[in-house]
């Protein structure tokens, strides 16, 4: 059955209490003397009960933000052998004082729908049709379809889902050329891979993610996952995603609406550390443009650590759409420290743009890097740049300690999500979903997704790679370089 709306009030204190119907009862977040002094709001809870899944369980988040309207998904009720018992959706109209949630219809059998399971919801807007969209995968056993659920009131109402692809695929992505210059303005696209090979599809809509076009693969061939395509003002797409046939972050693009995609280029290569615990848990690219075209790809990556003992949070730029500068480290901890950084979400306000630009950056953390599954604190951090990456501001701890054995199990390891989001609002806060959990009531889980209460500033700051023990090689961010 579909769920109703229910809408969700900020309160300007610790601990948030949200009204749910009898299905979800009421949950607190609330924190100890050594964990985050942030207010949270809850914007979601899972109301389901399927033997199927673990319950109550949010994972996987995305956001995406138009004037007051911000949009998010997530999954819902988490399924051990892949997918969710639904897709959620908790949307703000009044640029994040309220909230309404509720469950897309249509997909898996809770909800009225064929699948079994439901996964990877992504977020966008399309402003030539005045819809939302949020693309998921629907699951029956091997077989894996991409889906496309609609909004036409600002997204608080959602359509059954449209099937956009269909064989056994993975890990998608939808972005709309919401550019009204632009020659392709209201084109939508759509990334995804098949699973077997890991080759890489896309697909484009005219007509608000009505209908889609022909599956189509860069000239080269592009083997990986995860990508995030993101549009440049002139209507070009670019698509970074992770290479699964080497350690390294690549790119494709679309010069014509979609009609062709040319050869993937070099983002970086990859360092990574696996972290601790058994977490699920990967360097997927989280990618985000700002106003004049300026591309940012960032990732969790070990290369400034001794020993590549832990990751940083770095970003690779890009205003050339072929050619990336080297990353640079986003100065959250000094490279001596024992914090491993993973899983970022990055967000830029789309109004401002080159060395004025404003972003922001939610990820987890571990403390203390070396621990285990029982000793492994997780935490929710966030941190801000007014100057496009320049200098950034002192890291704030969003939400935890949590303790792992608190969040769903999957085949690949205790979870929150392959990505997470944040969307800056133009000229105001950053808003990024986040699971956070408290300790499982019995064998059901307390594990929702949340918001920081008026979301989060951008400020400006005096942080660089410098300034917390980088080498002088690493001091300063590289500049991109511009080719034609």
């Amino acid at each position: 059955m579909h769920m109703p709306g229910r809408t969700f009030h900020q309160r300007p204190a610790r601990i948030i209490a949200v009204a749910l119907p009898a299905i979800a009862a009421v949950l607190l977040v609330t924190t100890t003397a050594a964990s985050a002094n942030v207010a949270l709001t809850q914007i979601s809870a899972d109301p389901y009960t399927d033997a199927q899944a673990q319950h109550r369980t949010e994972v996987e988040p995305d956001t995406f933000s138009v004037g007051n309207t911000i949009v998010s998904a997530f999954q819902v009720g988490r399924v051990s052998g892949g997918g969710s018992s639904n897709i959620g959706w908790a949307t703000s109209t009044d640029g994040g004082a309220t909230w309404t949630n509720g469950f897309l219809p249509g997909i898996t059998t809770v909800a009225g729908g064929p699948y079994q399971q439901a996964s990877d919801p992504s977020v966008a807007f399309d402003a030539q049709d005045n819809v939302w969209l949020i693309s998921t995968l629907g699951l029956n056993g091997t077989e894996v379809d991409v889906l496309t659920s609609r909004s036409t009131n600002g997204g608080t109402a959602w359509s059954n889902p449209i099937v956009t692809a269909t064989g056994s695929l993975d890990k998608n992505w939808i972005v709309c050329d919401n550019t009204a210059s632009s020659p392709f303005f209201g084109n939508c696209y759509t990334q995804y891979d098949v699973t077997s090979g890991n080759q890489i599809r896309m697909r484009t809509s005219t007509n608000g993610g009505l209908t889609w076009g022909p599956a189509r693969a860069p000239s080269s061939g592009a083997v990986g996952l995860g990508g995030q395509p993101v549009v440049r003002p002139n209507g070009t797409v670019l698509v970074p995603y992770r290479a699964t046939n080497a350690a390294q972050i690549r790119s494709f693009r679309s010069i014509d609406g979609g009609a062709s995609w040319r050869a993937t280029v070099l983002v970086s290569t990859v360092s990574h550390h696996t972290v601790a615990g058994g977490l699920r848990e990967s360097p997927l690219p989280s990618a985000e443009i700002d106003a004049a075209g300026t591309a940012y790809v960032a990732w969790a990556d070990c290369r400034f650590r001794s020993g590549c003992a832990r990751n940083d949070i770095v970003v690779s730029e890009s205003t050339s759409e072929t050619t990336w500068a080297a990353p640079y480290r986003v100065p959250i901890d000094a490279t001596s420290s024992t914090v491993d950084h993973f899983v970022p979400g990055i967000g830029v306000d789309r109004s401002t743009s080159g060395g004025a630009a404003r972003l922001g950056v939610t990820y987890y953390f571990y403390p203390a890097s070396s621990c285990t599954a029982a000793t492994c604190q997780l935490d929710v951090g966030f941190i801000s740049s007014t100057n496009g990456g320049a200098t950034w501001s002192t890291p704030t701890q969003l939400a935890g300690p949590m303790n792992l054995s608190w969040l769903p199990n999957t085949s690949q390891g205790r979870m929150v999500g392959d990505y997470i989001s944040t969307s800056v609002r133009n000229g105001g806060n950053a808003y990024p979903t986040i699971a956070v959990a408290t300790a499982p009531t019995g064998s059901t889980f307390n594990l929702a997704m949340y918001v920081p209460t008026g979301g989060r500033p951008i400020s400006s700051g005096a942080r660089s790679a410098a300034a917390t023990g980088a080498t002088a090689a690493t001091a300063t961010k590289p500049v991109p370089v511009t080719a034609h």
